[in-house]
């Protein structure tokens, strides 16, 4: 069973981190859709009231993706080493909150799905 006990913590808000949670997504080539997502995540994060950051580890993308994302206010890291999981784990070490969420992309939707924070919170489809 999954434990649920911080996530009041998680809505109200922390004073000892500026930033609760990131939402990290990584991207090769989604030019098509990277700023839908991006919206979506901060959408998410403005509706629950959680201080957070949206953060995109680019996988090497030609297409755009980039640029597009960070007008949209996403945080950009590029990863060198190619790979779903390299770009994930270059996320998490570059995540700024307490807690991170992955999501896959999929015609646009955000599916999440991991919580990492010390103790674990399931938030539960966010987007």
């Amino acid at each position: 069973m999954t434990d649920v006990s911080n996530c009041d913590r998680l809505a109200e808000g922390s004073a000892t981190s500026p930033l609760e949670l990131t939402i990290l997504m990584p991207c090769l080539n989604e030019a098509e859709t990277i700023s839908i997502c991006v919206a979506k995540a901060k959408s998410f994060l403005e509706r629950a009231g959680i201080a957070g950051e949206v953060l995109i580890a680019d996988n090497g993308s030609s297409d755009g993706s980039v640029a597009l994302a960070q007008r949209d206010g996403a945080r950009v890291i590029a990863v060198e080493e190619r790979g779903y999981g390299a770009a994930l784990r270059a996320g998490v070490a570059a995540a700024r909150g307490g807690s991170s969420s992955w999501g896959m992309r999929t015609t646009a939707m955000i599916s999440p799905v991991s919580i990492h924070s010390s103790p674990s919170c399931a938030l539960g489809p966010i987007l």
